[in-house]
């Protein structure tokens, strides 16, 4: 009878929030989410009590699991302290978070202005950049991802934008970027190439029209599509000759995804602005940061700072970061984000010789995804880029199965992420991954 009820209960949750709720990125009816009951380390369980190991940290963003009560306590006393103060006012918590961050950036990045998540950050990031300059253009990749809004969804180059082009905000400068796995002319070419087309794109649009370039510390979304070795190192060299800033844009892959504090620092550059939320609370609340230079932050000494946000530097959210940088330390999750890392790049080489569907396998830390193909020869993928839903057949069989086994994960044209939270255990990749293995057999059955 229990089991009745429960899933009486669990249609009537899911009713109302399809009945009442839009849904972000997607068509509105046909589908099936999980109606999530709690969630505990890198496990979510529904109101049937069915239980779904999380292999993409949410979206790369639960970093140290989930229910954590740490982060509750953290909220609950400064909410018993004051839980609103506006931004013109200060609380403790808030300078020991901007100390905290600056102790963790690099270099001289250590003025911390508070958002409300990542679309905020670059949005202000944006406009400092041109305040800063007095230029007015902005360089970002095609195939990356920067936020919703509309200065954040202009500079990505991910199809997301194109229903809203015709409202596109001006001057956001796309360029092209080799990538390795389908690179023919050989690999000793492949950072040069990458060089001369961007060194091509400031040429033509001119170097004094140009206030910043915008990339993320390592690829996430669009396919974890890792730099040509040396590159960034050349882009902050290009940066430095033309008067250029360079923004980080670490939302996905800041506060220890890929084995470091940001993804900037496994290619050894210091830029001179970094976008950050996500891993900054873990989703424990929304928060984000945009972390200024001193070289930037010293010209508002005794100029208006122009950016404001009711909700900057949100004391509860303030308490919530706090924490959550703490349990990264406390608990040495950046140090397990190598080391498991490593234990899933070898699970992952064996994966790949049982199922020929894989193409390619691009990981760093625990910022991973397949990339599933129909020929390994022809490396034709399983599902074009900004696949139409007639094209996507096999990929939403293999993500069906993946959900039907209890597996909560990212998969995206022809991708599967695999990002656990930092705190995943081997046994607990090992599960995920035999998971993942069995989906796999429907795109293996589709190229016979």
């Amino acid at each position: 009878m229990s089991e009745v009820i429960n899933r009486s209960q669990t249609r009537d949750i899911v009713k109302d929030n399809l009945d009442y709720t839009m849904f972000s990125w997607s068509k509105q009816k046909g589908i099936d989410p999980i109606a999530v009951k709690y969630g505990k380390g890198v496990y979510l369980y529904d109101h049937d009590d069915k239980r779904y190991i999380d292999f993409s940290s949410g979206l790369m963003n639960v970093n140290i699991g989930y229910g954590d009560q740490r982060i509750t306590d953290a909220v609950v006393k400064q909410m018993q302290q004051v839980s609103y103060v506006t931004p013109s006012c200060v609380t403790e918590v808030r300078g020991e978070l901007g100390k905290k961050l600056a102790e963790i950036c690099p270099g001289d990045l250590n003025k911390a202005f508070f958002t409300l998540c990542g679309a905020s950050s670059m949005e202000n990031a944006i406009k400092v950049a041109r305040l800063h300059t007095g230029r007015h253009k902005i360089l970002t990749r095609y195939q990356s991802y920067h936020g919703s809004s509309y200065g954040a969804i202009s500079a990505s180059g991910d199809p997301r934008k194109l229903p809203v082009d015709s409202q596109q905000a001006p001057n956001f400068i796309h360029f092209d970027l080799p990538i390795a796995y389908r690179w023919n002319y050989g690999e000793e070419t492949l950072l040069k190439e990458a060089v001369l087309q961007l060194e091509r794109i400031i040429a033509f649009e001119g170097p004094g029209t140009i206030a910043a370039i915008i990339l993320e510390g390592e690829s996430g979304s669009s396919g974890c599509l890792q730099y040509p070795d040396g590159y960034l190192k050349q882009v902050r060299k290009i940066c430095n000759e033309n008067g250029i800033l360079l923004i980080a844009d670490e939302v996905m892959s800041g506060f220890g995804r890929t084995g470091q504090w940001f993804g900037f620092q496994n290619h050894d550059i210091i830029p001179d602005m970094i976008v950050m939320a996500k891993g900054i609370t873990c989703g424990y609340l929304p928060f984000g940061c945009l972390m200024l230079s001193d070289r930037i932050a010293a010209k508002y000494d005794d100029t208006v700072l122009p950016l404001g946000l009711t909700y900057s530097a949100h004391p509860v959210s303030c308490a919530a970061a706090l924490a959550t940088l703490h349990i990264y330390e406390d608990d040495n999750l950046i140090e397990n984000a190598v080391v498991m890392g490593k234990y899933v790049d070898e699970q992952v080489a064996m994966l790949r010789q049982k199922h020929p569907s894989i193409g390619d396998w691009r990981n760093t830390g625990l910022l991973g995804c397949l990339e599933l193909v129909k020929d390994r020869e022809t490396k034709e993928p399983m599902a074009p880029f900004n696949a139409k839903p007639d094209q996507m057949t096999v990929m939403n069989k293999v993500a069906a199965r993946i959900k039907e086994l209890g597996m909560y994960t990212f998969v995206r044209w022809n991708y599967i992420f695999i990002a656990p939270p930092l705190i995943v255990t081997k046994s607990e990749i090992d599960e995920g991954i035999a998971i993942i293995s069995e989906a796999l057999k429907i795109a293996d059955d589709s190229l016979k």
